[in-house]
């Protein structure tokens, strides 16, 4: 296979100073697409401010004989999204690729956490996923092309101890990119989400992990082809999760059981029925850009009498 490549590219790449945004914005622009590097350089809780690390990988892309230029406004804010992806028009002109990487930790228990704790995670993650994908989706429309990288994270699927803000957030973009996928999918755009897994400082203090017992694998360079892949023009997927963690690719979806139909339901017939409602043995997965449609026919056909479903 020829080698895929980013050239005349833009891409808006958000939380690019450190950790996985960085390895992305790197292999994006040693394969020729021109980067804006955003990143406030704040501390792990989201304080703070140091644009050395954007600047730093910007002189690396240009060491490199790439094109960067570094943006240190921020995310959680609709001013702040709206600047990061006028950065990209000032000097290139034109938005091709969206990748919302930016990320703040804020730990604490279920009955722990303070609301200031929960809404600057909330403002970071899925506020700030929408605060950049907003302005450039329009741009995108007009112009019959995007391409829009939301990280989430098997934590929005699964949860995980002391991270209920965490947690909402990365669920939460993947109903973003769902909608992106769907009303962009006429106009040239597509939306998946990566669900990535690499020792970052995210990591760090973390219920549930141990750096010191994972493998090699367990770098950032290992998840970034798959992102630079769901960012191409080549990408054949939209509306889709993909995993990627310890050097394994996999797909991540929802699905459903086939359920079950009853012209009356009691709650004495749930009871009685809950084996076959979530009789998991014939899943159904319904496509992003068709589900509600496909969910619904399928739902409303079972009640149909037998010959109006031939």
């Amino acid at each position: 296979m020829a080698e895929l490549r980013f050239d005349g590219r833009v891409a808006v790449i958000t939380g690019a100073g450190r950790g996985l945004g960085r390895v992305y914005a790197l292999l994006l622009a040693k394969r020729g697409a021109k980067v804006v590097v955003n990143d406030i350089g704040a501390g792990l809780s989201g304080e703070g401010l140091d644009t050395g690390p954007a600047d730093e990988v910007v002189r690396a892309i240009k060491a490199a004989g790439g094109e960067a230029v570094a943006c240190a406004e921020s995310v959680a804010t609709p001013k702040g999204g709206k600047a990061i992806i006028e950065s990209a028009l000032d000097h290139y002109r034109r938005v091709d690729i969206v990748i919302h990487n930016a990320g703040n930790v804020r730990r604490g228990a279920m009955d722990e956490i303070t609301q200031e704790d929960f809404d600057a995670v909330l403002d970071v993650h899925l506020h700030g996923g929408f605060h950049v994908v907003r302005p450039a989706f329009p741009l995108m429309k007009k112009a019959g092309y995007g391409r829009i990288v939301l990280a989430s994270s098997v934590v929005g699927l699964y949860g995980n101890n002391c991270a209920p803000n965490y947690t909402v957030s990365k669920m939460g973009l993947i109903g973003l990119s769902n909608i992106v996928a769907l009303e962009g999918a006429p106009e040239g755009i597509k939306s998946n989400c990566i669900l990535p897994g690499a020792l970052t400082r995210m990591a760090d203090g973390a219920k549930n992990i141990d750096p010191s017992s994972f493998p090699p694998t367990m770098q950032p360079e290992m998840v970034a082809p798959v992102v630079a892949y769901l960012a191409h023009e080549s990408c054949k997927i939209t509306g889709e999760l993909l995993s990627s963690i310890g050097g394994r690719v996999s797909r991540a979806y929802i699905a459903e059981t086939p359920g079950v139909y009853r012209d009356t339901w009691t709650v004495e017939d749930v009871a009685a029925n809950l084996d076959g409602i979530r009789d998991t043995s014939h899943p159904l997965i319904f496509p992003v850009v068709t589900g509600f449609k496909d969910h619904m026919a399928y739902s409303l056909a079972m009640g149909k009498p037998p010959a109006e479903k031939r």
